[in-house]
């Protein structure tokens, strides 16, 4: 007797960058291609989470779940191990997704130095981003802006005006996705038509707003990977940046967070006509797959002995997050949000 088929769900999804922390999302995203009952209809992404949005979109279009669980676990086994790289390249990519034996060591004491006084333009005068060649290698642009089965949208930093630059899925390149990932310290800035772009992580980390009336779905599952709260207060030169750096690339994710909760309490008070028509708004249901504690002893300077096994790590949690999220909010999903936005977003008073 044949099985009957799965109850499914649209959903959207909102991806964040976090480095070499991406490969979580990937096994977020393995999970829910296998599972089946979760209908993609727009995914938005950042950074890491840009590169994840459109390695997942590219994969449905060539052959729907399994051709982009296949597309995704091909990434991320080459961008740790990929043999023909060359050595400065094989740097360079460690350097970008953190997944290097690097912390601690002379040479990160070495490189900290050389950029308090050079910048990428100094230090990296040929722009070589070993990233580029992996998009290029498992991305097919040309089909991806074909294909309309997914809605796409990516953020980038312009660096003249300081603002937010979305870019949609018809008008998704290979630069647009290295814009959105080019960390200034790294690399110089992408320029676009004549625009210089640094990651999109400053300013939409992941932008939301683009999937408010880009789809019929009502539930956007936020995929966390910057946590919001450490319990210890950093006290060294790295830790401090590094907590700098995550707060920064949170910011704009917590400003989203107040924006709906604001909207959202206006249309169930009735202050606010619901719907998808000119002057309509739609009831936006949040939802959350966090990194947080999922792996022990993680931290913003987190690095690895051996790289794979550490990607193959944050893989395995980011199954596990999803099982465990589908398990417990599948049924909440189309009927209310199960991320608490007016906790997330409370001010605290002194």
């Amino acid at each position: 007797m044949a099985k009957a088929p799965k109850a499914t769900k649209a959903i959207n999804l909102a991806l964040q960058g976090g480095g070499a922390h991406g490969a979580f999302t990937w096994g977020v995203l393995d999970e829910i291609l296998r599972d089946g009952r979760l209908v993609i209809e727009g995914v938005t992404g950042a950074s890491a989470g840009a590169v994840n949005a459109v390695l997942l979109a590219d994969g449905l279009a060539e052959g729907g779940p399994e051709a982009a669980r296949e597309r995704l676990a091909r990434f991320w086994k080459a961008a740790s191990v990929d043999g023909s790289m060359t050595p400065l390249q094989r740097r360079a990519l460690d350097r970008l997704f953190s997944v290097a034996p690097y912390e601690g060591s002379l040479m990160e004491t070495w490189v900290n130095a050389m950029q308090r006084y050079f910048s990428p333009y100094d230090l990296n005068p040929f722009d070589i981003n070993p990233l580029e060649d992996l998009i290029r290698k498992f991305v097919d642009f040309e089909r991806l802006a074909a294909f309309d089965g997914v809605k796409v949208f990516i953020s980038a930093t312009n660096v003249q005006t300081g603002k937010l630059t979305i870019f949609r899925r018809e008008h998704i390149t290979c630069r647009a996705v290295m814009a959105s990932a080019c960390l200034p310290t790294l690399f110089k800035a992408v320029e676009i038509d004549g625009t210089p772009f640094w990651d999109g992580g400053y300013m939409g980390n992941p932008p939301i707003f683009p999937l408010y009336r880009a789809t019929d779905a009502e539930d956007v599952l936020l995929v966390q990977i910057n946590p919001v709260v450490r319990h210890e207060t950093p006290t060294t030169s790295r830790g401090i940046v590094d907590r700098l750096n995550e707060i920064t690339f949170n910011s704009s994710l917590q400003a989203e967070l107040r924006a709906a909760a604001f909207v959202a309490r206006l249309v169930n008070e009735g202050r606010l006509p619901r719907g998808r028509k000119p002057g309509e708004y739609k009831r936006v249901n949040l939802h959350r797959i966090a990194l947080g504690d999922s792996i022990k002893g993680l931290t913003a300077g987190s690095k690895v002995l051996t790289d794979y096994d550490f990607l193959l790590e944050l893989n395995a949690a980011g199954k596990k997050a999803a099982r465990r999220f589908l398990k417990a909010h599948f049924a909440d999903i189309g009927e209310r949000s199960t991320l608490d936005l007016e906790a997330e977003i409370a001010a605290e008073w002194a």
